[in-house]
């Protein structure tokens, strides 16, 4: 089992990667929906009937940081216990 001191700092490391990933999602969506926003009152480009600032804001933004809250999830993020004892049979493994 991993000491309680090990445990925050794994808890901490996910917590701090949570929050960089919304803050490159806020961050991506901030740019793409008002960088590329028309600048004038001419109609926008299409690209499959959407402007392209709500397509990447709107569509592509939230599929892409989902695939990478889950590549997250199984690269950085570890299982652990929640109590602060082991059980006997989970402490011989270790």
């Amino acid at each position: 089992m991993r000491s309680l001191p090990r445990r925050y700092a794994q808890a901490s490391r996910e917590a701090l990667w949570a929050i960089g990933l919304a803050v490159a999602y806020f961050l991506w969506w901030y740019c793409s929906a008002y960088g590329l926003a028309p600048e004038t009152d001419a109609l926008p480009t299409l690209y499959f009937g959407l402007p392209l600032w709500f397509l990447l804001a709107c569509v592509i933004g939230p599929l892409l940081f989902t695939v990478l809250c889950a590549v997250m999830v199984k690269l950085v993020y570890h299982d652990m216990p929640l109590d602060i004892e082991a059980p006997e049979e989970e402490s011989q493994h270790d």
